[in-house]
């Protein structure tokens, strides 16, 4: 595990670069953003929570939220239409992100169980129940944006 000063030092200096990256890729990989609502709640509360929340936790938490983020993302994705090599780019940058966050967190510190229940919902009520068709990916890539800009303003607040 790094200190929490070279992690300062990478979330100030990193976070962002990497982060407007996979947002331009996001929104590069299909059409506009589906307008249609999800059927599971956006975790507002959680977000709340950790802008409070001590250093090592909000990093733990960009940490969760970005693996919570590929673990959908490594789904049945047949019926995607997006760019092939923007989804491929997405998904890299977004595991570099996380790799260097991993380095940030210490293994024993126990994920945010909140968290882990919301991105099983929505795997369960948006991927799963719509069999995973274009239209559950749009809905999961209009939450990913979300919480990926959600992300960063948390990053943000961070230093």
């Amino acid at each position: 595990m790094q200190s929490v000063c070279h992690c300062c030092d990478w979330i100030r200096h990193h976070y962002g670069h990497l982060s407007a990256e996979y947002l331009s890729l996001l929104d590069q990989m299909g059409g506009d953003i589906t307008k249609q609502d999800a059927p599971v709640f956006f975790p507002t509360s959680l977000y709340r929570h950790i802008d409070d929340a001590e250093f090592e936790d909000q990093v733990r938490f960009l940490k969760e939220t970005i693996y919570q983020i590929t673990k959908l993302f490594d789904g049945n994705m047949k019926s995607v239409t997006w760019d092939k090599k923007n989804l491929d780019d997405f998904l890299n940058i977004l595991e570099r992100q996380l790799e260097n966050l991993n380095s940030c967190v210490s293994p024993s510190m126990k994920p945010e169980r909140r968290l882990k229940r919301y991105f099983k919902k929505l795997n369960r009520k948006v991927l799963r129940k719509m069999n995973y068709s274009a239209q559950a990916w749009e809905l999961i890539r209009k939450e990913t944006k979300r919480h990926l800009q959600r992300l960063d303003i948390l990053a943000a607040q961070m230093y």
